[in-house]
């Protein structure tokens, strides 16, 4: 029997468990947004470890319907920016990648949920290309980050390490790339569940 292999996708969505709405009360609650031309990686990864982490973790698209990335890989999200109401979430997370990083840059509800949760004291995180996003939203003002060394250069901090794979400045975590992936979603487990936790998963995802 044949197939469709345009009907192929990747679905990232746990209808019972994840709620486009946020978490509980008692439970840590991250936004993912999604952009066309998203890295795989950066997004994949975070998401993956988030929910073995069981932090509420929500994937939001741009538009309606599956988000192509980068090199072709169709996700859907579990809702549409629209849908959600940032006010729900303890952190947002941009996931970089080209054009996935500019597309994100140039729509004025990325920036303004960054803008907002940052000024709510909520955690805005950011990884490749895309700490350039919250440069442009005005996060990084002060703040010491890092980003793929190709935008090193163009982000607005005060200071930019361009050799700590993983930067944590006050509620700002941002980090250099695919490469540098699962030990950012690592960290941002570690922040919201403990070292132990972060560790455990790590240990069971066999990582040197």
């Amino acid at each position: 029997m044949g197939f469709n292999i345009e009907r192929i996708y990747i679905k990232i969505t746990l209808i019972i468990k994840y709620s486009c709405k946020g978490g509980a009360s008692d439970m840590a609650s991250v936004l993912v947004i999604l952009a066309e031309g998203f890295e795989e990686i950066e997004a994949v990864a975070v998401i993956d470890i988030l929910r073995r982490a069981e932090i509420n973790t929500v994937v939001a698209g741009l538009k309606e319907g599956f988000i192509t990335s980068a090199r072709g890989v169709k996700v859907i999200p579990d809702c549409t920016l629209e849908s959600i109401s940032a006010g729900n979430f303890d952190m947002v997370v941009l996931p970089g990648g080209m054009p996935g990083t500019m597309n994100l840059a140039a729509d004025p509800r990325v920036k303004a949920i960054v803008s907002s949760m940052y000024n709510d004291g909520k955690y805005t995180a950011a990884i490749c290309a895309a700490p350039f996003v919250l440069s442009e939203a005005g996060v990084l003002n002060g703040k010491t980050a890092t980003s793929h060394p190709s935008f090193q250069d163009k982000i607005k901090a005060t200071t930019v390490s361009k050799t700590d794979r993983v930067v944590i400045d006050g509620k700002v975590v941002t980090s250099q790339g695919a490469g540098t992936a699962i030990e950012f979603a690592l960290k941002i487990v570690e922040l919201f569940c403990g070292a132990e936790r972060s560790e455990s998963i790590h240990a069971a995802m066999v990582c040197s």
